[in-house]
């Protein structure tokens, strides 16, 4: 198969299109013709050697665990998949070498699910990192009904999803954070938006009015808002950071999101009832990954970026 692979870390140029072995196909695994690869900031962490220290790596190394596909076997313990089945999945392993960016990817059952009617291949590539990270982001700090929530870089891959996924779940209003040119992109996913900056606490209490605090927050960008979002909650206990662990330390919860077949279905039946939608702002042939991690790793990305394969 080919695939994009790496045999030493630095800059996006160790990404090289190459001829790869075609990944195994296990008892309890899921092969899937990859449609659609979503790109995340993880991609080029892994690809600068920032993980090494915290999951074994192996080279050559293929990057990316998001991917949306056709299925194209399964193993003989499989039940939930047939050949030809429409499928996404977050395909994190115990071990980082046979990533997404590639023809051919084997994925456990168990973190497999059916890509929504409602959502291109592209769309649903770029879900399920994204989507699981804004869902259990949200579980963490038990954002439901009635709920004020405030989502720290909204307008970004996981930001705008965890926007309409608090709406999902019965959020009466949800405050993003976002630079003014996505202000009304927010306003029509049902966000009420506001710019970062040091001021952030008095413009928040402005517009929520009340006591000026939200009842849950979620910090999917790091600094500022790590160090803001304890004042802006009536509960330290209902901030949760996704980017760095001291939130700990203030009393929060940190999230490093965790594969889930179950929950990937949650999100696909939201899509499918026209309550979730994934912006794309740009889609990449794979031979042009490289490229794409480098766009991403410049910022201001609204929405995913999307690498895709075949068609």
């Amino acid at each position: 198969m080919k695939a994009i692979a790496l045999d030493d870390y630095g800059d996006a140029d160790v990404l090289r299109l190459r001829e790869l072995p075609d990944p195994p196909v296990g008892p309890d695994v899921v092969r899937i013709k990859t449609r659609a690869a979503g790109l995340n900031p993880v991609d080029y962490k892994i690809r600068q050697g920032y993980l090494r220290d915290a999951i074994p790596h192996h080279t050559p190394l293929i990057p990316g665990w998001d991917v949306a596909g056709v299925v194209e076997s399964v193993g003989p313990a499989v039940t939930r998949f047939a050949a030809g089945d429409e499928v996404m999945a977050y395909a994190r392993k115990d071990t980082v070498q046979h990533g997404t960016y590639a023809e051919l990817v084997s994925v456990a059952e168990t973190a497999v699910a059916h890509k929504p009617a409602a959502l291109s291949f592209p769309q649903a590539g770029g879900l399920p990192l994204a989507g699981l990270t804004a869902l259990q982001a949200l579980t963490a700090v038990d954002a439901g009904p009635g709920d004020t929530v405030l989502v720290h870089a909204a307008s970004g891959g996981v930001g705008h999803l965890a926007v309409q996924i608090a709406r999902a779940l019965g959020a009466t209003r949800v405050f993003g954070t976002a630079s003014p040119a996505n202000h009304d992109f927010l306003r029509g996913l049902g966000c009420e938006p506001l710019e970062y900056g040091d001021d952030l606490p008095e413009r928040l209490a402005a517009a929520a009015g009340g006591d000026g605090r939200v009842d849950a927050a979620l910090d999917f960008v790091g600094g500022d808002a790590l160090t803001q979002s304890p004042r802006l909650v009536r509960s330290p206990a209902r901030h949760v950071s996704v980017v760095d662990p001291r939130a700990k330390d203030q009393d929060g919860r940190y999230v490093f999101v965790r594969p889930s077949g179950a929950e990937l279905e949650l999100l696909a039946g939201l899509a499918d009832s026209g309550r979730l939608r994934l912006e794309v702002e740009r889609e990449f042939p794979l031979a042009q990954a490289a490229h794409a991690q480098q766009v991403l790793e410049k910022g201001h990305v609204r929405g995913k970026l999307v690498l895709t394969v075949g068609g």
